[in-house]
């Protein structure tokens, strides 16, 4: 069955639209060496300079005082400058001309700091130009968008203004994933689904696009059974406020959705998970927010608030960048230093006041890795032993610019591999094991990436592989055998399957109501059970 696990690269024509798009303009794309260095560690900024430009010098604007580096053809008015040297030239056959490679060290930082750099570039008299232009996630969302709307794809679309310099950043630290994480085994809930508790039962089960009744006190009740089931850690979807049963569109930061207990019920669940040595993750969307929250209502009905700036307004079908164009979800932009530190804030609250344990970022690529250079030392400086991961569905070579910028990423290339191999049967077991072994010597071992078969945006794994419950055990087997942190959603260890696609139905069909007490597959539950005490063990 025809699955679509990564959105902007989902066809091979957008596959193509975004490679040709990397190989235009002046592009840096976080190309940095080492990828996460230290103090004391010099810097190498690599820089590609497209078929389509021509530039003659490429220098790079930089500060590690905290300040805003600015210049201006070579010149530095803040900070210092570097200059790139051309290194060589690559023929790109699909674009079908070629590329400059031009390379600068920046000297050492001997201390912990932020370093915030511009690489600008230009040809004799003509203006300067500054990477990354043009914007790539933002043209590979506009023709994913048209992609799954049905309208046709193309590459002629607004590339942004080369002339505005985008600021990088970059923490020089010494962060690390905590310890307790390497050792987790992560049970996915998506609360409206899990259990109503309180003695409560469903709302009702026929719309999976309405509310269904779970609560975060019915999940405090269920804690002993994802302890029995060998879990030690639970990840919770949004529980924000919000207007929507899966919370991706949050009108309230700081508060707890009452329909799901409200604020006493997720500090109750916090002290019972803790209380049998079990930790908490929220699932946080900081790359947008509902179009009803009262800081987008202000911005979008006058030109004047101080919220405007917030959001990027263009001149669009929605009339504001949006997360795939989706009205309901403006975009927030995280280039406005209130915006962004207002972001940060909201993640040390939850850290704070309620005493979580860390965060799996949503859509985590739409803010981009400088977004998270900031965020997350702001983090492990209110908790130092949170565990933050995010969601980057997007190319390996993409999400390694993430390394040193969280504790780690969502396999979603593993899971694709997971589902071709033992639900699809596209793949041999070698075939498995060869991409496992590369992919894994593609990132640093300090740098998890939580394994899944399954989770909420994708088919239910017993339906892609047509109920073949032996094909989940195979699965399943393999998953725990791995080095990372693996996550189990919630359901599938009972046998949990949907009744239709995802491609036909929409993401919400396979967000069931668990299954609880002679409806589970008490084999299946027990196969789980002995794999995960013999991962512990």
């Amino acid at each position: 069955m025809e699955e679509f696990i990564f959105g902007i690269l989902a066809t091979d024509q957008l596959k193509l639209l975004n490679h040709r798009a990397r190989h235009r303009g002046l592009q840096h794309a976080h190309q940095i060496s080492p990828r996460d260095p230290e103090p004391g560690q010099p810097i190498t900024l690599t820089v590609y300079v497209g078929v389509d430009t021509t530039v003659d010098q490429v220098v790079c604007y930089y500060t590690s005082n905290g300040t805003q580096p600015v210049g201006e053809k070579g010149v530095a008015h803040s900070g210092d400058v570097a200059h790139f040297q051309l290194q060589d030239v690559v023929w790109d056959t699909l674009s079908w001309g070629y590329q400059q490679r031009w390379v600068a060290t920046l000297p050492a930082v001997t201390q912990q700091c932020y370093l915030r750099y511009q690489i600008g570039a230009w040809a004799a008299d003509e203006p300067e130009i500054f990477a990354d232009w043009p914007n790539i996630k933002h043209l590979g969302e506009r023709a994913a968008s048209a992609f799954f709307r049905g309208d046709e794809v193309s590459e002629d679309t607004d590339m942004g203004d080369a002339t505005k310099p985008y600021t990088f950043a970059l923490s020089i630290d010494q962060l690390k994933p905590p310890r307790w994480s390497r050792n987790a085994v992560i049970y996915h809930i998506f609360v409206d689904r899990f259990f109503p508790g309180q003695g409560n039962g469903w709302l009702q089960t026929d719309d999976l696009n309405g509310f269904v009744g779970g609560t975060l006190w019915g999940v405090a009740e269920k804690l002993d059974y994802i302890a029995e089931l060998g879990a030690n850690t639970i990840f919770l979807s949004p529980i924000f406020c919000s207007n929507s049963h899966h919370g991706y569109d949050v009108t309230d930061y700081v508060s707890v959705e009452p329909r799901l207990g409200g604020d006493e019920a997720l500090h109750h669940v916090v002290k019972e998970a803790h209380a049998r040595g079990m930790r908490v993750v929220l699932d946080i969307a900081l790359n947008h927010i509902s179009d009803q929250h009262p800081y987008f209502v202000d911005a979008r009905t006058n030109p004047d608030s101080s919220y405007r700036d917030w959001f990027t307004f263009d001149d669009s079908d929605v009339g504001y960048r949006s997360f795939f164009g989706v009205a309901s979800m403006p975009q927030m932009n995280v280039a406005n230093p209130t915006a962004r530190q207002w972001l940060i804030e909201v993640a040390r609250f939850w850290l704070r006041e309620y005493d979580v344990d860390g965060f799996r970022l949503d859509v985590a690529d739409g803010p981009g890795p400088d977004f998270w250079s900031y965020f997350w030392p702001a983090v492990k400086a209110e908790k130092a032993d949170c565990f933050c991961f995010g969601e980057v569905v997007d190319a390996p070579d993409m999400q390694q610019s993430y390394v040193g910028r969280f504790d780690g990423l969502l396999d979603f290339h593993l899971c694709d591999a997971f589902r071709r191999t033992f639900a699809q049967h596209q793949w041999s077991e070698a075939d498995f094991e060869r991409f496992r072994s590369r992919h894994s010597q593609a990132f640093p071992t300090d740098f998890l990436m939580p394994t899944f078969i399954d989770n909420h945006d994708l088919n239910r794994f017993l339906f892609q592989a047509g109920g073949d419950k032996d094909a989940l055990r195979r699965a399943a087997a393999t998953q725990m055998s791995l080095p990372n942190p693996p996550i189990i959603y919630y359901g599938t260890e009972v046998g949990i399957t949907q009744v239709g696609s995802a491609q036909e139905y929409g993401t919400h069909v396979n967000r069931v109501p668990m299954l609880w007490g002679e409806d589970q597959d008490t084999e299946l539950f027990a196969y789980y059970k002995g794999l995960i005490a013999q991962r512990r063990r």
